[in-house]
């Protein structure tokens, strides 16, 4: 099976990668544009760097996207501009890569491999504040920044396209992913960064109580289930969350990461006027629809995925 995966040499995209080489088999293309903006490095890659190809590259070259999607079996896109932040600094930026790079990616898609199984890594942050007390894919969009709502815009793009030009696309939404290679600052995932800053002595600084739920998922399963949307044609066109049963906390999350990392320590701030506008509060997020279609369930809670980050990271792997 050959499988490109744009956007590889991030986060998600490294342990993807992992994933897909444990399959046998597997002929691996990674692109990455090892934007410097977006602290995108191959470092992620280096013990995987013999049993993939690599090609520097960005979502937005049309050229290159012509040549790498033809002949992929599967085409996962885990590019994008991922920081809430700076998608206010920056909000051309943002719709350039994640509106526009995904509509050259279907359209490369459409008109030079229509049979690939495309799927697209998208973000729970689309539906804004939640409106009911649990949040499916029936819940309303409202999303409160740019990166959110670009995110949603480009959802649409791939169940359009697969509605349309019958593209196998799926779309899996999910929310503070957490586990080994993930980037040290705070605009790309608020856990990785304090798993960094517990790793390092620093003090995690939490805005406000802390006292506001998150859904927290371990990157492995995230993977689990990616790889498990290209084997199922029941997901082609439709859009899901793909989250964990478990909720807790940003105090709790912080308090089990320096117990895990135990060299940080734990203190609350006033939030910044900024992040309150943007702040979704209370949040919970089901994935009933997508476990009762396929199966899935998460295989790490929150502490048992914390100390297999750390392992890994121990490790060097």
């Amino acid at each position: 099976m050959k499988i490109l995966i744009i956007g590889g040499a991030g986060f998600l995209g490294a342990n993807l990668v992992r994933r897909c080489l444990a399959e046998p088999g597997v002929e691996l293309t990674v692109m990455d544009s090892l934007d410097p903006h977006l602290h995108a490095t191959t470092a992620n890659l280096q013990q995987v760097w013999n049993r993939i190809r690599f090609v520097r590259g960005d979502l937005r070259d049309e050229t290159l996207l012509a040549t790498v999607v033809q002949g992929q079996d599967v085409i996962f896109n885990c590019a994008a501009q991922t920081s809430h932040p700076l998608s206010i600094q920056y909000p051309l930026l943002d719709a350039d890569i994640n509106c526009g790079g995904n509509l050259k990616l279907l359209e490369a898609v459409r008109l030079l491999n229509r049979d690939a199984v495309v799927v697209y890594t998208s973000s729970s942050t689309v539906i804004g504040k939640a409106q009911h007390a649990v949040v499916d894919e029936d819940h309303p969009e409202r999303p409160l920044e740019i990166y959110s709502a670009n995110k949603g815009v480009a959802e649409k793009y791939y169940r359009i396209y697969h509605t349309i030009h019958d593209l196998k696309t799926v779309v899996l939404r999910f929310a503070n992913l957490f586990g080994p290679y993930g980037k040290g600052y705070p605009e790309f995932g608020f856990i990785n960064y304090f798993i960094h800053l517990a790793r390092t002595g620093q003090q995690i600084k939490i805005f406000g109580s802390g006292a506001q739920l998150r859904n927290v998922l371990y990157a492995e399963d995230a993977t689990d289930m990616l790889w498990l949307a290209t084997q199922d044609p029941r997901l082609s066109g439709q859009t899901y969350f793909a989250t964990s049963n478990e909720h807790l906390s940003v105090a709790a999350i912080a308090r089990g990461i320096v117990e895990a990392f135990p060299s940080g320590s734990v203190d609350h701030m006033e939030w910044p006027e900024e992040r309150r506008r943007i702040e979704v509060d209370h949040v919970q997020f089901s994935s009933a629809r997508l476990q009762a279609l396929t199966g899935w369930q998460p295989r790490h809670d929150f502490l048992s995925g914390l100390k297999k980050t750390r392992a890994v990271i121990e490790s060097g792997q």
